[in-house]
């Protein structure tokens, strides 16, 4: 039997795509927009009046609103919401909703389609643009970068001075909407490690990859460490933002180790998460490997998108930054 969602949804597609077939009116030849010859403006889309809309803007009496909208229908969320600001005809056609549905689908694809409709008519009053603003979201756009600092002694030179060092070293996790995720912990500065962080890594970079599932704002995730004693990586973490929609923060709840057997892991790319989400934090499978819980290095992570990853403050040298707080 087709439930009611099932039923709404397949209604929502059709009225989307009839929406965005029907806001434009398409010429008979549309390159020779470009040219001059011009299709009849229409009013932008959540305007109120029925009045011909008429823009004296000279980039769009060259642009067609056809074309404006596969352009803009390519970029990314966040370019959409700077984009809404450079004038009103933009803002208008950006609140379209077919733009947010395909944000909101794409991020939370592991979720599934009639559940990310469940959730949008429940929660979010069938707005896609509010579940965008409001869901807690993983963002794929960049990369979590937590920044841990720690005292070493040094050598006593002459028996005189006993001299300290300041170690800094970053943990990286990179988020795809698969579910999957890459794990790196150097000293490298995010400039240097953003060139690498892929699938395409190879041994030498000790990029790792996990999977993770998010659940009310709550992420876990592990991941596999291979050789002779393998050992699982767990996290706990906690997403937030310093602003509606950001997303840009996420605070490590615990950071656990324990040890697995052979023959519980096949291959390096199994889901080892689902192998470990319902252990106890004191639980492992090998008694060569204890478990622990570790209680340092648990600075939060503060995200960098890769458009900021050359200029962001995590590339400084310690000793012009030492001390950093994520906020």
């Amino acid at each position: 039997m087709t439930s009611d969602y099932t039923v709404e949804l397949a209604v929502e597609l059709e009225t989307a795509a009839r929406l965005r077939a029907s806001q434009f009116i398409f010429p008979q030849r549309p390159w020779l927009d470009l040219y001059g010859i011009n299709v009849r403006p229409v009013a932008p889309f959540g305007s109120a009046s029925s009045k011909q809309f008429v823009d004296p803007a000279l980039i769009h009496r060259v642009l067609p609103d056809e074309l404006l909208f596969e352009i803009l229908s390519k970029t990314t969320p966040y370019t959409l919401g700077r984009a809404a600001c450079v004038c009103r005809k933009w803002r208008y056609t950006i609140r379209n909703p077919v733009f947010w549905r395909n944000a909101c689908l794409k991020a939370w694809q592991v979720s599934g389609l009639v559940e990310n409709y469940k959730v949008l008519q429940l929660k979010y009053d069938g707005s896609w643009r509010k579940m965008w603003l409001l869901r807690p979201r993983i963002r794929t756009d960049g990369i979590y970068v937590s920044r841990n600092t720690y005292i070493r002694a040094g050598v006593a030179e002459w028996k005189i001075t006993n001299p300290v060092h300041l170690v800094c070293y970053y943990r990286y996790m990179r988020f795809y909407p698969s579910g999957r995720f890459l794990y790196k912990n150097s000293s490298q500065k995010v400039k240097d490690v953003a060139k690498y962080l892929n699938f395409r890594a190879s041994k030498a970079d000790c990029v790792f990859k996990g999977n993770y599932t998010l659940s009310e704002g709550k992420v876990e995730a592990a991941l596999l460490y291979p050789g002779t004693r393998p050992t699982v990586l767990r996290f706990r973490l906690r997403l937030r933002g310093t602003t509606q929609g950001a997303n840009n923060r996420m605070d490590l709840l615990s950071l656990l180790t324990s040890g697995v057997n052979d023959n519980e892991v096949n291959c390096p790319d199994e889901d080892i998460l689902g192998v470990v989400e319902r252990w106890e934090e004191d639980e492992t499978h090998n008694p060569d490997v204890p478990a622990i819980s570790h209680k340092r290095g648990l600075t939060p992570f503060v995200f960098v998108s890769f458009e900021e990853v050359e200029t962001s403050v995590l590339n400084l040298p310690v000793e012009k930054m030492d001390y950093y707080v994520p906020g």
